[in-house]
């Protein structure tokens, strides 16, 4: 059963559930300021310092905990259904998956819809990797990771990598991740009452918000559910089991495992969408953080 401190991030997503149905008309330019309340969920971690950087002309911050490893780097893509959500709402939570891994991060900024429809959000956050790169750091040593939307962005970088013939990443990290475009999956519709702020109506409008008129919903980089997966590293993949999105997860481990992939899927009874934003707060979110680590740790060849 979901511990008492998780309440905090089911009020913080009823709170904005209700603003939402208050404020039907709310235009995309109020909504990013709702979006921006995620840090709340997240305690600021002891121990982590922050940096601007400007990531070949992609704004973002460094997460950089004291003694982590200096050669090894998780850049991470923020979640917020590719149009809200920023690295300043996610910056605690990364912050605490540095500290945990032991290593730097950069929370990328990428470019949103529907100002931006697909593949800018990809082609940033591919130019964040190549930047991170040419700092000098080994692909084997690099980690992507990222929530919902920054989940799907998080798989779809190797799979673009593998396409382009370059190195990729050691492993992948996705927190319920936004993977089926055409918002098919049953748990949807089975975990509707549960999940307090995904819906199939709330994700259609962010799929034609990133697609636009030209995109298919199930161009294989937009959806990685129709990508040949086969080409991934590792993955490693929580979710939460009130989600509507926990079928995404669910499917893309079935499918990358028949690909012979190496994939974690852990799913947390009773939890909300991106409940890792609750570490330091709630033991399930920094039971999430630390499986992750630990996990991580070893693909990226940490001890």
């Amino acid at each position: 059963m979901a511990g008492p401190e998780s309440q905090f991030l089911t009020d913080l997503y009823q709170t904005w559930a209700k603003h939402l149905a208050d404020n039907p008309a709310m235009d995309l330019p109020t909504m990013p300021g709702l979006f921006e309340e995620w840090h709340l969920a997240t305690t600021e971690p002891e121990g982590v310092s922050y940096a601007e950087a400007d990531a070949d002309g992609i704004p973002a911050t460094w997460c950089l905990p004291e003694g982590a490893a200096a050669d090894h780097v998780i850049p991470y893509t923020h979640g917020g259904g590719f149009a809200v959500g920023s690295r300043h709402s996610h910056r605690k939570l990364v912050g605490h998956l540095a500290k945990a891994t032991g290593v730097r991060a950069l929370v990328i900024d990428y470019r949103t819809a529907p100002g931006h429809p697909f593949p800018a959000q990809l082609d940033d956050s591919v130019t964040a990797y190549r930047w991170l790169r040419a700092q000098g750091f080994d692909a084997r040593h690099i980690a992507t990771a990222g929530d919902s939307a920054g989940g799907n962005l998080s798989i779809a970088v190797p799979l673009k990598l593998a396409a382009d013939g370059d190195a990729l990443p050691g492993a992948v990290v996705a927190y319920s991740p936004f993977l089926d475009l055409e918002c098919t999956v049953e748990s949807l519709d089975i975990n509707a009452a549960l999940d307090l702020i995904v819906s199939r109506p709330i994700l259609q409008v962010m799929s034609a918000m990133l697609l636009g008129e030209s995109q298919s919903p199930r161009n294989p980089l937009a959806n990685p559910l129709h990508a040949d997966l086969s080409v991934l590293p590792p993955v490693y993949i929580t979710t939460g089991g009130a989600e509507g999105l926990v079928d995404d997860s669910r499917r893309f481990a079935e499918r990358a495992t028949a690909a012979g992939v190496d994939v974690q899927l852990d799913i947390v009874p009773e939890m909300q969408h991106v409940f890792p934003f609750l570490v330091g707060r709630a033991p399930e979110g920094d039971a999430a953080v630390s499986a992750t680590a630990t996990w991580l740790r070893p693909k990226l060849g940490l001890a």
